[in-house]
């Protein structure tokens, strides 16, 4: 029987969800619900100073926002220190761990000769077997005692064989501070081993982390988890990204308009592929995402990409999904009489969901003022009349086709062309001179109203 596939999403609450973590979280996600397997959120706030709670509800909003389920309730460290301290003292009396009672004198003395010698600043082991008098005015740290050589290897997903030197980076690292709160590194193998976690994807910036957790499952007898180290997202001009780049918080998206089902069609081909495909639904990518095929090289953002991914699931989705991320930005189409009509009538051109809000409501509000460029550039005597005349025209035209079929008999009869009138008219009846398919405007106010913002126009025109 194969062991159950239980992959992990671990962020500090020390800032909001970044598109980076998010991606991570996503191929987590994507990998555990491909294999039936478990998809766990733990949220790493051992750091009592920095943590915010704030911090920590935005990630959990931005998981819900995206639709991200996690399995189970959300792990939170600060409450296991009891469990880490178990752990520590477990490795103490086994021998694997020791106190450390260096000074600040010490420890500020070994690193000016390590500079002074030019020689990686690193802890020389001074207590590793210390059987002296213990100072009493030191409360110490405890350290691991790790490997002094030889070199730690393993196999990436991503990256293939690791290996690294021991005496280039490792010395006696600490897994417990002087006030007895245990260290990154220690907390994560302590917990990814009791959660069972086998396949941890993850940003490349913690590869050299990788070899002292490796040392730490070791000393703990803990089985080591399959690691997949994933480089960095680039801004377009080659550096890591950032603030500079773009809005980098996943819900700053959200207030841009932007699709959660395009973000994450975005962030998962940052970085992986599948042949020459750009477009996948949830569905598809659960059955074709391999995280043994993710690119080892870094990937670029591109936000006209991500343009063009929301502007496609804009146009593709159902109405009532779109609808609820509008209600989300404080818009609710479905209040309004062709609610269905008047989005498809938008849909066609918009990039953002704010395209969709502010198209509606320049088609459903009448003017209460005129684009000043678009007059002078558009309105003249001539099409003021011919305007004029259309409006008094109308009858009794439902459909954009009724319509089509009136302008062109109308504008026939008078040797005019559409151009002589449809700037003019959209002017009229949306204070600008861009908007969908005229007819389709049309269709969507009905005659009356049609008529009445053209009378309004005309007697703007007037005064």
């Amino acid at each position: 029987m194969h062991e159950k596939l239980i992959t992990r999403f671990a962020p500090s609450p020390t800032g909001y969800l970044h598109i980076g973590g998010l991606r991570t979280a996503f191929y987590n996600y994507l990998y555990a619900r491909k294999n039936r397997g478990d998809f766990l959120l733990r949220i790493e706030d051992t750091d009592l100073q920095r943590n915010s709670k704030e911090a920590t509800e935005a990630i959990i909003e931005a998981f819900k926002w995206c639709g991200l389920e996690y399995d189970g309730e959300v792990t939170y460290q600060s409450e296991r220190f009891d469990i880490y301290r178990q752990y520590i003292k477990k490795l103490l009396d086994e021998g694997k761990a020791y106190y450390c009672y260096m000074s600040k004198e010490e420890l500020d003395q070994m690193r000016a000769q390590q500079e002074a010698l030019k020689q990686r600043p690193r802890y020389d082991g001074r207590y590793r077997d210390f059987k002296g008098v213990i100072p009493q005015n030191i409360k110490p740290v405890v350290r691991i005692k790790a490997p002094q050589k030889g070199e730690i290897a393993f196999t990436d997903g991503v990256k293939g064989e690791v290996k690294f030197k021991v005496e280039d980076i490792l010395d006696d690292f600490i897994i417990a501070r002087s006030d007895g709160t245990p260290t990154y590194n220690f907390t994560v193998v302590v917990d990814d081993a009791l959660m069972q976690v086998s396949h941890i994807i993850r940003g490349d910036d913690h590869l050299s982390n990788t070899p002292k957790q490796i040392v730490l499952y070791e000393a703990l007898g803990f089985k080591i988890p399959h690691f997949f180290h994933v480089a960095m997202i680039h801004g377009e001009d080659g550096k890591k990204l950032s603030k500079r780049h773009g809005a980098t918080d996943v819900m700053e998206y959200k207030q841009m308009g932007i699709l959660p089902q395009a973000l994450l069609n975005f962030l998962v081909r940052l970085g992986w592929s599948h042949g020459d495909d750009e477009i996948f639904s949830l569905e598809e990518l659960k059955r074709l995402f391999e995280p043994y095929h993710i690119n080892k090289s870094a990937s670029c953002y591109n936000f006209k990409k991500l343009q063009w991914l929301n502007a496609h699931y804009i146009k593709t989705l159902p109405f009532e999904e779109i609808n609820r991320q509008l209600k989300a930005l404080g818009f609710d189409l479905s209040v309004y009489e062709k609610a269905g009509f008047l989005l498809d009538l938008l849909r066609e051109r918009a990039k953002t969901l704010h395209d969709i809000i502010e198209g509606a409501k320049n088609i459903i509000n009448a003017p209460k003022n005129y684009d000043e460029n678009a007059v002078k550039k558009f309105i003249n005597e001539d099409n003021l009349e011919l305007l004029c005349v259309f409006a008094n025209t109308l009858e009794n035209q439902k459909t954009s086709k009724d319509f089509e079929e009136f302008t062109n008999e109308f504008l026939d009869k008078r040797q005019a062309k559409l151009k002589d009138l449809a700037q003019a008219m959209r002017i009229a009846l949306t204070g600008n001179s861009v908007s969908p398919s005229i007819f389709e405007v049309l269709e969507f106010l009905g005659v009356q109203e049609c008529k009445n913002r053209i009378e309004n126009f005309l007697n703007c025109r007037r005064k």
